[in-house]
């Protein structure tokens, strides 16, 4: 039985610039299709503009409010939100609150540096 718990994952950055702790994912156990984690974007803070080739992802905003764009289109986003973002769509997510901005993101297949493009 694979278990983890978020106060005992140590964070990385990725390639876009967010810190994520990396929950379950086929480093760390016996998922091999998918991949959970919490990523963080500190006040004021934003990720680089990316995308994903083969990778789509859910993000889950579980604490604060930011501003989420998917190609061309820009929405406020809060606590509760979940945005679908397909392969292939550059996508870039600002921290606007007062809070860190906090979300789970579930990718399938599971995240790769080397499937994340940066695109600015």
């Amino acid at each position: 039985m694979d278990i983890t718990h978020l106060d005992t994952t140590p964070p990385f950055t990725t390639k876009d610039g967010s810190e994520i702790r990396e929950l379950l994912a086929s480093r760390n156990s016996a998922i091999r299709n998918q991949s959970l984690a919490e990523a963080r974007v500190p006040v004021g803070g934003s990720t680089l503009e990316h995308y994903h080739a083969r990778t789509e992802e859910i993000y889950y905003i579980t604490h604060g409010t930011g501003r989420m764009r998917i190609d061309a289109e820009t929405r406020d986003i809060r606590a509760g939100d979940a945005i679908a973002i397909p392969p292939g769509r550059k996508h870039k997510l600002w921290n606007t609150g007062s809070e860190p901005l906090r979300l789970l993101c579930c990718c399938a297949p599971g995240y790769e540096h080397l499937d994340t493009f940066i695109t600015e």
